[in-house]
């Protein structure tokens, strides 16, 4: 940086905005867990007393953090179709997790939904509603598809580790995993997070769910008629 930028940079007044892009391009960066209010400082050549006016602790931090990447995501297009316009949507929530690949560790670490969060979660009710699904259905779907509406899934295994052929002792007590293990094809560079999460996995998965709704939709599908089978 020149001198002249330095000297512009530092006419730029800190505000709210300008710490929280600093602090998602600081994780982008070095990942979260090298994130403090300390170095977000140094980064804006600020003291870190001076972040405090606009953010009160690490934890609004994140919390602003969580709202700015979520804010990234494309609004919901439009169109008759609602299995293409909420595929859309979650396609482009997970191209934004890809480019900040720390952001799903932290929107699960909240303790609660944060406002963009919040006004994501309602728009995509509103998708469902508006496919025609009922407010019932649309209440389990959400629960069905959980961390997918946001472009990621929680993953039983990790397999981020080297790759290479199972150990001998380990596939002989867990046959079939060793076999999925073995069989699995995922592709370089796109997982978020740890685990097999690539995108075909997650598209395979999306699509799988899409279509069952879409199948319970035209059936009429209602969480009481469904208890009701399966009482004994």
């Amino acid at each position: 940086m020149t001198r002249q930028e330095a000297t512009h940079t530092q006419r730029i007044p800190l505000n709210r905005d300008r710490v929280l892009r600093a602090a998602v391009a600081l994780a982008d960066a070095t990942g979260i867990d090298a994130l403090s209010m300390r170095r977000l400082a140094q980064e804006l050549d600020v003291v870190p007393m001076a972040l405090y006016k606009h953010v009160a602790n690490k934890e609004e931090l994140l919390d602003g953090m969580a709202d700015a990447v979520v804010g990234e995501i494309d609004p919901p297009a439009t169109g008759p179709d609602w299995q293409r316009v909420v595929r859309a949507r979650i396609l482009s929530a997970r191209r934004v997790l890809l480019r900040h690949p720390w952001a799903a560790q932290v929107i699960e670490s909240r303790t609660a939904p944060t406002p963009a969060v919040l006004a994501y979660l309602d728009s995509m009710a509103g998708s469902f509603r508006e496919g025609g699904l009922s407010a019932d259905l649309t209440h389990h779907v959400m629960h069905a598809m959980g961390s997918r509406l946001l472009g990621f899934s929680q993953e039983l295994f990790d397999t981020s580790g080297p790759s290479g052929p199972p150990d001998p002792g380990l596939a002989a007590r867990y046959p079939h995993i060793a076999e999925l293990a073995a069989t699995a094809a995922h592709d370089e560079g796109s997982t978020v997070g740890g685990g097999c999460d690539d995108q075909f996995e997650f598209e395979f998965a999306l699509d799988l769910l899409l279509d069952g709704f879409e199948g319970l939709r035209r059936q009429g599908w209602t969480s009481a008629r469904a208890k009701v089978s399966r009482r004994p």
